[in-house]
């Protein structure tokens, strides 16, 4: 049989036109979907929520089931798809192949840094193509509305700027490797709760300014491949249907080229889904099947020409990463190389809350420390968020294990030992007696969120509040180490003197951790989401329509946006409620002073490129790094918050040295800095007036300010 798709000179959809003219009906419909044995996911979820089993361990054949068919009389491969976005989780392959477990997304984001996250997805992206896996489902940037959303662990952040560009940065390094990056959940999917039922009803303006612009980005700056259509009904509509955010803005604005598939069991019919925009139906095949699609095609409901669509756009981003002409040949994961990035992408996100009296470093010959805390958090490496992006670890390195192994390598005398408290803290008089005695107490608390459901509040489950509020006041020199994926509550935060967010650090968690309490490495990293003082002072509090939603009358609960723009930071600012730690929040080792900041607005303020300069000094006794951070102030016409993130680098300056810092905002940029969106325009207009740059080291800390106009 002569197949002219073989022919590696001609253009990817080219090829992918030619190979979809050469299949039969029968093939056609089985390249639509997965290959999955059904199985129905809301009784599957309903008896893990009754029996307390994990879904993980209910679901294990979506494990080993992650693909599509191949056809060898095509030469079409079986399609493998892994799971991520924070590494290689859930492949095809029996058993789901092991990985480097990498920190959660909400920590890398903390890390403010581009670069960082090219290596993060560089780590994601290789060891896809080596263990013979086709398409990597992420990043996901959606954002954190809400602190106890159940998926913010694998989101960046609250800020969509922010989230698209590590999002961006991510996606082209994954896409390096030859495998197709899948920017999720499209769109607002931005809770747990009643995910397969829920609508959101959201303003266009706050659609487009907050949810939508990360996937831009995606689209614009990083040629993502594919898209993953989100399980919640937008404006009463599933968003496996919605033709508005799938064709009309997805393609015919954004101009995306890729494909859309839908995540697993989000389709919900045939014709509606391929006519609205989706192409590709996982895990297997309850809609477009041969039964539903040739009916429709019989009674025209269906064009052949709509199959032909969503198959040739699939298989265009196959051709255009070489896929058809790779056999499978899985390799071996070169674990102790990737396991040293895992470890310095992890030593380079934590965030310091709190250093009252220099507690940290930690003194190497310190004499006895003791840890402290739960077994998730204090025995094992805490691997974090559960679900479907969870990873199998290619080794782990618990905590005490990582603190010996960093005090021995800088010749330290110190001892530790670990005492674990029972989740029902029956042996926390143990735990304050080892206090007593110890020289230095570590305390290692947190919290595993997981896919499928929102966290019940915002406080440390196994009432953790009350271990480190009884055990912090038995030593002075204790250190609260946070392993979470999620804002915390600390009622406990005046009674210890050092706080430090690590995040859910994944395989290397022993070894990323001690080197910061060790002072190996000085944290560096910035809050990427707002921690409240209390749940009061969160958007949703008094509003159930805002979350958990209302049945209005439809049978399904409604979300509805109407805090509108004040999300996140924005919120705190407009409202004036300040909190716990800000967005963009973090201290050092070291102490930094910004000066001499100018801002240039360019020959034609609004439409040139703004450039701001500044000079970073480092005024203490250690090398470190700060991210200097520009916000932009809007005209008061607008009606905008007080601020919006439009810049910012990360710099790292020698102690007594000084550093200059350029920031360079384009208004022409696909995250709109200056802009706003119109209604009556239908596109992001720059509105005439005065606007202020502030610049500075957090969204609260930014004193430098100067203004330009935008004439009319």
């Amino acid at each position: 049989m002569t197949r002219p798709w073989q022919d590696r000179t001609k253009q990817p959809h080219e090829r992918a036109r030619e190979l979809v003219a050469a299949m039969s009906l029968q093939q056609k419909i089985s390249q639509l979907h997965g290959a999955m044995d059904t199985i129905d996911i809301y009784a599957l979820s309903e008896q893990a929520r009754e029996s307390g089993a994990d879904l993980d361990a209910l679901a294990t054949q979506i494990r080993v089931e992650r693909h599509v068919d191949g056809i060898d009389e095509l030469g079409i491969p079986r399609f493998r798809i892994t799971n991520g976005p924070v590494g290689v989780g859930m492949g095809d392959g029996t058993p789901s192949p092991p990985a480097t477990s990498l920190p959660m997304t909400i920590g890398l984001a903390a890390g403010f840094d581009p670069a960082l996250a090219r290596e993060y997805g560089s780590i994601i992206g290789s060891e896809t193509a080596t263990l013979g896996q086709h398409v990597l489902e992420g990043p996901g940037v959606c954002l954190h509305r809400t602190a106890t959303a159940g998926r913010n662990f694998e989101y960046f952040s609250e800020d969509p700027y922010l989230s698209g560009v590590l999002g961006v940065e991510i996606t082209k390094a994954i896409q390096e490797h030859g495998v197709i990056a899948m920017g999720k959940h499209y769109v607002v999917n931005d809770q747990e709760y009643e995910r397969f039922r829920v609508s959101v009803e959201v303003d266009e303006q706050v659609l487009r300014e907050l949810y939508l612009l990360p996937f831009e980005m995606l689209v614009k700056d990083a040629s993502i491949a594919a898209i993953m259509s989100a399980y919640n009904r937008i404006r009463g509509v599933y968003a496996t249907e919605y033709r508005y955010t799938l064709t009309e803005i997805l393609r015919h604005e954004w101009g995306f080229e890729g494909y859309v598939q839908s995540d697993f069991w989000s389709c919900r019919s045939a014709v509606p889904s391929l006519n609205a925009g989706m192409d590709h139906e996982m895990p297997d095949a309850k809609w477009l099947n041969e039964d539903t699609v040739t009916a429709a095609l019989r009674d025209t409901s269906l064009e052949i020409e709509t199959v032909d669509r969503a198959l040739v756009r699939r298989y265009t981003q196959m051709f255009r990463f070489g896929q058809f002409d790779r056999p499978y040949a899985p390799g071996e994961i070169d674990a102790a190389a990737h396991g040293a990035v895992a470890r310095r992408i992890g030593t380079g996100i934590a965030v310091l809350l709190k250093n009252e009296g220099g507690v940290l470093p930690l003194d190497p010959d310190a004499g006895s420390i003791v840890i402290i805390g739960q077994s998730t958090y204090a025995d094992d490496a805490c691997l974090g968020g559960g679900g479907s992006s969870k990873v199998i670890p290619l080794y782990t390195v618990p905590p005490l294990d990582g603190m010996r192994d960093v005090l021995a390598g800088l010749g330290g005398t110190a001892t530790v030992t670990k005492v674990t408290v029972a989740d029902d803290l029956s042996n926390l008089d143990e735990a304050k007696a080892a206090a007593a005695a110890a020289d230095v107490v570590v305390i290692m608390a947190g919290l595993v969120a997981t896919e499928g459901e929102d966290q019940a509040g915002m406080n440390m489950v196994n009432d953790q509040d009350r271990l480190i509020a009884e055990v912090a006041p038995a030593n002075a020199a204790t250190v609260v180490v946070l392993k979470d994926g999620n804002p915390v509550l600390m009622p406990w935060i005046d009674a210890v003197p050092a706080v430090i967010e690590t995040w859910n650090q994944g395989q290397e968690d022993g070894h990323a951790v001690a080197d910061l309490l060790f002072g190996v490495v000085n944290p560096s990293g910035k809050l990427p989401t707002t921690y409240p003082r209390s749940p009061g002072d969160t958007l949703v509090a008094g509003r159930p329509e805002r979350y958990p939603g209302t049945d209005e009358g439809d049978g399904y609960p409604v979300i509805r946006y109407s805090e509108g723009l004040q999300m996140g930071y924005r919120w705190f600012q407009s409202q004036g409620i300040a909190p716990l730690f800000p967005f963009g929040y973090g201290l050092s080792y070291t102490t930094f002073a910004l000066s001499d900041v100018t801002v240039d607005a360019g020959e034609r303020p609004g439409e040139s490129p703004l450039t701001v300069r500044a000079t970073l000094t480092n005024t203490g006794d250690r090398s470190g790094a700060e991210v200097v951070q520009v916000y932009l102030g809007l005209p008061a016409a607008t009606n905008q918050p007080p601020k919006r993130l439009v810049g910012f680098r990360k710099v790292t300056v020698e102690p007594g040295a000084s550093a200059p810092v350029d920031i360079v905002v384009d208004p022409a940029a696909t995250h709109h800095p200056l802009s706003v969106w119109s209604r009556g325009d239908h596109r992001f207009v720059t509105v005439p007036g005065e606007y202020v740059v502030h610049v500075g080291t957090s969204s609260d800390d930014s004193p430098a300010r100067h203004r330009f106009t935008v004439p009319a």
